[in-house]
Protein backbone atom coordinates (compact mmCIF):
# COMPACT_ATOMS: atom_id res chain seq x y z
CA UNK A 1 0.00 0.00 0.00
CA UNK A 2 2.65 2.27 1.00
CA UNK A 3 4.67 1.46 -2.72
CA UNK A 4 1.48 2.40 -4.43
CA UNK A 5 0.92 5.72 -2.15
CA UNK A 6 4.98 6.31 -3.00
CA UNK A 7 4.23 6.09 -6.34
CA UNK A 8 1.36 8.00 -6.89
CA UNK A 9 3.70 10.75 -5.20
CA UNK A 10 6.03 10.98 -7.85
CA UNK A 11 3.63 10.42 -10.33
CA UNK A 12 2.10 13.99 -8.82
CA UNK A 13 5.60 15.18 -8.40
CA UNK A 14 6.44 14.62 -12.26
CA UNK A 15 3.21 16.33 -13.05
CA UNK A 16 3.74 19.48 -10.85
CA UNK A 17 7.36 19.93 -12.13
CA UNK A 18 5.54 20.14 -15.90
CA UNK A 19 3.39 22.62 -14.59
CA UNK A 20 5.83 24.81 -12.89
CA UNK A 21 7.82 24.80 -16.45
CA UNK A 22 4.69 26.06 -18.18
CA UNK A 23 4.19 28.81 -15.81
CA UNK A 24 1.99 27.52 -13.35
CA UNK A 25 1.25 28.92 -9.86
CA UNK A 26 3.85 27.02 -7.34
CA UNK A 27 1.58 25.10 -5.01
CA UNK A 28 4.84 24.68 -2.56
CA UNK A 29 5.23 20.78 -3.12
CA UNK A 30 8.54 19.37 -4.24
CA UNK A 31 9.71 19.59 -7.46
CA UNK A 32 12.06 17.73 -9.47
CA UNK A 33 15.59 18.99 -9.26
CA UNK A 34 15.98 19.50 -13.21
CA UNK A 35 13.13 20.91 -14.38
CA UNK A 36 13.08 21.96 -18.06
CA UNK A 37 12.54 25.61 -16.66
CA UNK A 38 15.93 25.28 -15.14
CA UNK A 39 14.60 27.09 -11.72
CA UNK A 40 16.70 26.27 -9.12
CA UNK A 41 15.40 23.85 -6.13
CA UNK A 42 14.40 26.51 -3.32
CA UNK A 43 17.53 25.05 -0.53
CA UNK A 44 15.11 26.26 2.78
CA UNK A 45 12.30 23.61 1.16
CA UNK A 46 12.36 20.36 2.71
CA UNK A 47 11.31 16.97 1.04
CA UNK A 48 8.32 15.48 2.99
CA UNK A 49 8.67 12.00 3.91
CA UNK A 50 5.86 10.19 5.43
CA UNK A 51 4.92 8.80 8.13
CA UNK A 52 2.03 6.62 9.75
CA UNK A 53 1.33 7.13 13.21
CA UNK A 54 -0.96 4.31 15.12
CA UNK A 55 -2.04 6.10 17.60
CA UNK A 56 -3.92 3.85 21.03
CA UNK A 57 -6.76 6.02 21.26
CA UNK A 58 -8.10 9.77 19.91
CA UNK A 59 -8.04 11.20 23.35
CA UNK A 60 -7.43 15.39 24.65
CA UNK A 61 -5.44 13.40 26.66
CA UNK A 62 -3.19 13.77 23.84
CA UNK A 63 -3.16 17.34 23.48
CA UNK A 64 0.50 18.47 22.67
CA UNK A 65 0.26 16.15 19.65
CA UNK A 66 -2.43 17.40 18.19
CA UNK A 67 -0.95 21.09 18.73
CA UNK A 68 1.83 19.87 16.46
CA UNK A 69 -0.55 18.63 13.95
CA UNK A 70 -2.53 21.79 13.99
CA UNK A 71 0.05 24.12 14.06
CA UNK A 72 1.84 22.14 11.05
CA UNK A 73 5.26 21.41 13.25
CA UNK A 74 5.48 18.17 11.71
CA UNK A 75 5.18 19.43 8.10
CA UNK A 76 7.69 21.79 9.36
CA UNK A 77 10.14 19.23 10.07
CA UNK A 78 9.65 17.49 6.41
CA UNK A 79 7.11 15.17 7.84
CA UNK A 80 3.58 14.20 6.08
CA UNK A 81 2.00 12.31 9.23
CA UNK A 82 -0.81 9.76 8.83
CA UNK A 83 -2.58 9.75 12.10
CA UNK A 84 -4.39 6.51 12.84
CA UNK A 85 -6.20 5.15 15.52
CA UNK A 86 -5.37 1.80 16.87
CA UNK A 87 -8.44 1.63 19.51
CA UNK A 88 -5.98 -0.59 21.91
CA UNK A 89 -2.37 -1.10 22.97
CA UNK A 90 -2.39 -4.57 21.33
CA UNK A 91 -3.47 -3.48 18.07
CA UNK A 92 -1.40 -0.17 17.85
CA UNK A 93 1.80 -2.34 18.61
CA UNK A 94 0.40 -5.53 16.33
CA UNK A 95 0.39 -2.37 13.28
CA UNK A 96 4.01 -1.22 14.42
CA UNK A 97 5.56 -4.98 14.11
CA UNK A 98 4.36 -5.59 10.97
CA UNK A 99 5.45 -2.56 9.40
CA UNK A 100 1.54 -0.98 9.05
CA UNK A 101 2.86 2.13 10.86
CA UNK A 102 6.04 3.47 11.33
CA UNK A 103 5.59 4.81 14.90
CA UNK A 104 3.64 3.84 17.45
CA UNK A 105 2.11 5.58 20.55
CA UNK A 106 0.93 3.51 23.42
CA UNK A 107 1.70 2.93 27.15
CA UNK A 108 5.17 1.52 27.47
CA UNK A 109 4.31 -1.49 28.87
CA UNK A 110 3.24 -3.02 25.49
CA UNK A 111 6.60 -2.55 24.29
CA UNK A 112 8.02 -4.80 27.77
CA UNK A 113 5.78 -7.86 27.18
CA UNK A 114 7.49 -7.96 23.63
CA UNK A 115 10.74 -7.54 24.45
CA UNK A 116 10.01 -10.02 27.03
CA UNK A 117 8.30 -12.86 24.06
CA UNK A 118 11.61 -12.19 22.74
CA UNK A 119 10.51 -10.34 19.54
CA UNK A 120 14.05 -9.59 17.16
CA UNK A 121 13.41 -6.17 15.81
CA UNK A 122 11.63 -5.20 19.20
CA UNK A 123 10.32 -2.05 19.32
CA UNK A 124 12.40 0.96 21.15
CA UNK A 125 10.26 3.87 23.41
CA UNK A 126 12.19 7.26 22.04
CA UNK A 127 9.71 10.13 23.40
CA UNK A 128 7.48 10.08 26.53
CA UNK A 129 4.19 12.45 26.27
CA UNK A 130 2.58 12.27 29.27
CA UNK A 131 3.78 11.48 33.21
CA UNK A 132 0.14 11.44 34.46
CA UNK A 133 -2.50 8.63 34.14
CA UNK A 134 -5.78 10.40 32.34
CA UNK A 135 -8.47 8.54 33.76
CA UNK A 136 -10.63 9.59 36.84
CA UNK A 137 -13.47 7.81 38.85
CA UNK A 138 -17.28 8.10 38.06
CA UNK A 139 -19.25 7.67 40.98
CA UNK A 140 -23.07 8.04 40.92
CA UNK A 141 -22.94 11.17 43.56
CA UNK A 142 -21.07 13.89 44.88
CA UNK A 143 -18.45 13.09 47.25
CA UNK A 144 -16.85 15.94 48.52
CA UNK A 145 -15.03 13.88 50.82
CA UNK A 146 -14.22 10.85 49.05
CA UNK A 147 -11.89 8.10 50.39
CA UNK A 148 -10.78 5.22 48.45
CA UNK A 149 -11.90 3.22 51.58
CA UNK A 150 -15.49 4.05 50.02
CA UNK A 151 -14.94 1.72 47.51
CA UNK A 152 -14.97 -1.48 49.96
CA UNK A 153 -18.08 -3.84 48.94
CA UNK A 154 -18.47 -1.80 46.05
CA UNK A 155 -18.68 -2.83 42.12
CA UNK A 156 -16.64 -0.84 39.57
CA UNK A 157 -16.53 -0.78 35.66
CA UNK A 158 -12.41 -1.20 35.51
CA UNK A 159 -10.03 -1.81 32.11
CA UNK A 160 -8.69 -4.23 30.23
CA UNK A 161 -6.96 -6.75 32.26
CA UNK A 162 -2.97 -5.92 31.89
CA UNK A 163 -3.57 -2.46 30.39
CA UNK A 164 -2.25 0.72 31.82
CA UNK A 165 -5.84 1.87 33.08
CA UNK A 166 -6.60 -0.84 35.65
CA UNK A 167 -2.79 -1.29 36.54
CA UNK A 168 -3.03 2.08 37.84
CA UNK A 169 -6.22 1.79 39.71
CA UNK A 170 -5.21 -1.82 40.97
CA UNK A 171 -1.73 -0.10 41.94
CA UNK A 172 -4.12 3.08 43.55
CA UNK A 173 -6.07 0.65 45.70
CA UNK A 174 -3.31 -1.38 47.08
CA UNK A 175 -1.39 1.90 48.29
CA UNK A 176 -4.32 2.33 50.04
CA UNK A 177 -4.96 -0.97 51.35
CA UNK A 178 -7.11 -1.70 49.31
CA UNK A 179 -7.36 -5.56 47.77
CA UNK A 180 -8.69 -5.65 44.28
CA UNK A 181 -9.42 -8.93 44.14
CA UNK A 182 -10.80 -9.17 47.79
CA UNK A 183 -12.28 -5.66 48.96
CA UNK A 184 -14.24 -5.22 45.44
CA UNK A 185 -16.02 -6.18 42.03
CA UNK A 186 -13.98 -4.82 38.91
CA UNK A 187 -15.91 -5.56 36.58
CA UNK A 188 -13.35 -5.90 33.04
CA UNK A 189 -16.02 -7.78 31.16
CA UNK A 190 -17.51 -4.24 28.99
CA UNK A 191 -15.28 -3.07 26.31
CA UNK A 192 -13.03 0.43 26.93
CA UNK A 193 -15.22 2.76 25.25
CA UNK A 194 -18.27 1.42 26.11
CA UNK A 195 -17.86 1.87 29.86
CA UNK A 196 -19.58 5.05 30.33
CA UNK A 197 -22.76 4.43 28.43
CA UNK A 198 -23.03 1.10 30.73
CA UNK A 199 -22.63 2.91 33.81
CA UNK A 200 -25.27 5.57 32.32
CA UNK A 201 -27.64 2.52 31.98
CA UNK A 202 -27.17 1.73 35.87
CA UNK A 203 -24.32 -0.41 35.60
CA UNK A 204 -21.95 -0.63 39.01
CA UNK A 205 -21.08 2.11 41.86
CA UNK A 206 -18.11 3.22 39.92
CA UNK A 207 -16.35 3.67 36.43
CA UNK A 208 -13.40 4.21 36.25
CA UNK A 209 -13.15 6.55 32.62
CA UNK A 210 -11.20 8.67 30.59
CA UNK A 211 -12.53 11.73 28.70
CA UNK A 212 -14.91 12.50 27.44
CA UNK A 213 -16.42 9.77 29.24
CA UNK A 214 -16.06 11.58 32.53
CA UNK A 215 -17.34 15.19 31.50
CA UNK A 216 -19.89 13.59 29.54
CA UNK A 217 -21.47 11.84 32.39
CA UNK A 218 -21.17 14.83 34.35
CA UNK A 219 -22.47 16.75 32.24
CA UNK A 220 -25.86 14.54 31.38
CA UNK A 221 -26.39 14.53 34.87
CA UNK A 222 -25.43 10.44 35.37
CA UNK A 223 -22.17 10.63 37.09
CA UNK A 224 -19.70 12.57 39.31
CA UNK A 225 -15.97 12.45 39.21
CA UNK A 226 -14.87 12.07 42.49
CA UNK A 227 -11.04 11.32 41.94
CA UNK A 228 -8.26 11.64 39.49
CA UNK A 229 -6.44 8.65 39.18
CA UNK A 230 -3.37 10.67 37.64
CA UNK A 231 -3.56 12.66 40.69
CA UNK A 232 -3.30 9.97 42.95
CA UNK A 233 -1.45 7.55 41.30
CA UNK A 234 1.74 10.05 41.35
CA UNK A 235 3.68 10.72 37.97
CA UNK A 236 3.63 7.51 35.72
CA UNK A 237 4.79 7.20 32.34
CA UNK A 238 2.13 6.71 30.55
CA UNK A 239 2.35 6.69 26.87
CA UNK A 240 5.18 7.38 25.05
CA UNK A 241 5.95 7.06 21.23
CA UNK A 242 8.23 3.78 20.08
CA UNK A 243 9.41 2.39 16.63
CA UNK A 244 10.91 -0.75 16.00
CA UNK A 245 14.95 -0.54 16.45
CA UNK A 246 15.20 -1.38 12.19
CA UNK A 247 12.81 1.42 11.68
CA UNK A 248 14.90 4.06 13.89
CA UNK A 249 18.09 3.01 12.66
CA UNK A 250 17.08 3.44 9.16
CA UNK A 251 15.22 7.20 9.74
CA UNK A 252 17.19 9.20 12.44
CA UNK A 253 16.47 12.10 11.01
CA UNK A 254 12.74 11.12 10.34
CA UNK A 255 12.53 10.18 13.80
CA UNK A 256 14.49 13.52 15.35
CA UNK A 257 12.50 15.70 13.08
CA UNK A 258 9.41 13.79 14.74
CA UNK A 259 10.49 14.44 17.86
CA UNK A 260 11.11 18.33 17.09
CA UNK A 261 7.31 18.78 16.17
CA UNK A 262 6.67 16.87 19.32
CA UNK A 263 8.28 19.10 21.31
CA UNK A 264 7.18 22.41 19.83
CA UNK A 265 3.73 21.04 20.63
CA UNK A 266 4.62 20.75 24.37
CA UNK A 267 6.49 24.11 24.36
CA UNK A 268 2.28 24.97 23.23
CA UNK A 269 0.89 24.04 25.99
CA UNK A 270 3.07 24.97 28.42
CA UNK A 271 3.67 28.68 27.47
CA UNK A 272 -0.42 28.79 26.60
CA UNK A 273 -3.57 28.86 28.71
CA UNK A 274 -6.13 25.21 28.76
CA UNK A 275 -8.39 27.95 26.74
CA UNK A 276 -5.84 28.70 23.71
CA UNK A 277 -4.84 25.01 23.67
CA UNK A 278 -8.77 23.93 23.11
CA UNK A 279 -9.15 26.44 20.31
CA UNK A 280 -6.23 25.20 18.41
CA UNK A 281 -6.82 21.38 18.57
CA UNK A 282 -10.86 21.88 18.23
CA UNK A 283 -10.63 20.32 14.62
CA UNK A 284 -9.36 17.08 16.19
CA UNK A 285 -12.46 16.67 18.08
CA UNK A 286 -15.61 17.72 15.15
CA UNK A 287 -17.94 15.64 17.39
CA UNK A 288 -16.95 17.67 21.30
CA UNK A 289 -18.13 21.33 21.37
CA UNK A 290 -15.49 23.75 22.19
CA UNK A 291 -16.90 24.26 26.21
CA UNK A 292 -16.41 20.77 26.68
CA UNK A 293 -13.25 21.11 24.97
CA UNK A 294 -12.20 23.16 27.26
CA UNK A 295 -13.15 21.48 30.29
CA UNK A 296 -11.30 18.79 29.86
CA UNK A 297 -8.31 20.50 28.91
CA UNK A 298 -8.51 22.60 31.98
CA UNK A 299 -8.79 19.12 34.05
CA UNK A 300 -5.44 17.94 32.22
CA UNK A 301 -3.49 21.37 32.79
CA UNK A 302 -4.18 21.36 36.44
CA UNK A 303 -3.20 18.02 37.34
CA UNK A 304 0.18 18.47 35.13
CA UNK A 305 -0.68 15.86 32.50
CA UNK A 306 2.09 17.10 30.16
CA UNK A 307 5.67 17.04 30.92
CA UNK A 308 7.79 20.26 29.92
CA UNK A 309 9.91 17.47 27.34
CA UNK A 310 9.78 14.18 25.92
CA UNK A 311 12.68 12.50 27.79
CA UNK A 312 11.54 8.89 29.11
CA UNK A 313 13.78 9.20 31.94
CA UNK A 314 14.79 5.84 34.15
CA UNK A 315 13.50 6.56 37.27
CA UNK A 316 10.11 6.21 35.60
CA UNK A 317 10.75 3.04 33.61
CA UNK A 318 11.67 1.42 36.66
CA UNK A 319 8.31 2.56 38.28
CA UNK A 320 6.43 1.54 34.95
CA UNK A 321 7.97 -1.88 35.74
CA UNK A 322 7.14 -1.84 39.71
CA UNK A 323 3.40 -0.98 38.81
CA UNK A 324 3.23 -3.92 36.73
CA UNK A 325 5.15 -6.51 39.04
CA UNK A 326 2.23 -5.33 41.59
CA UNK A 327 -0.72 -6.00 39.02
CA UNK A 328 1.21 -9.93 38.45
CA UNK A 329 1.64 -8.86 34.44
CA UNK A 330 5.86 -8.94 34.97
CA UNK A 331 7.62 -11.99 35.61
CA UNK A 332 10.99 -10.56 34.49
CA UNK A 333 12.01 -6.75 34.24
CA UNK A 334 13.16 -5.52 31.13
CA UNK A 335 16.16 -3.25 30.74
CA UNK A 336 15.92 0.33 30.69
CA UNK A 337 18.98 0.62 28.48
CA UNK A 338 17.84 -1.77 25.61
CA UNK A 339 13.91 -0.19 25.27
CA UNK A 340 14.68 3.51 25.75
CA UNK A 341 16.53 5.81 24.12
CA UNK A 342 16.67 9.86 24.77
CA UNK A 343 19.49 11.02 22.04
CA UNK A 344 16.01 12.62 20.28
CA UNK A 345 14.02 13.78 22.90
CA UNK A 346 17.82 15.21 24.89
CA UNK A 347 18.23 17.25 21.36
CA UNK A 348 14.74 18.44 20.56
CA UNK A 349 14.76 19.97 24.46
CA UNK A 350 17.78 22.07 23.58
Amino acid sequence: MKKCILAVLLCAAMIMATLSACGSKDTGKETSANTKSGTEKDDTQKEMMDVTLNEVAHSIFYAPMYVAVEEGYFADEGINLDLVCGFGADKTMTAVLSGEADIGFMGSEASIYTYNEGANDYVVNFAQLTQRAGNFLVAREEMPDFSWDALKGSTVLGGRKGGMPEMVFEYILKENGIDPAKDLEINQSIDFGSTAAAFAEGKADYTVEFEPGATSLESEGKGYVVASLGEDSGYVPYTAYSAKQSYIEKNPDVIQGFVNALQKGMDYVQSHTPEEIAEVIEPQFPETDLKTITTIVTRYYDQDTWKDNLVFEEDSFNLLQDILESAGELEQRAPYADLVTTEFAEKAAK
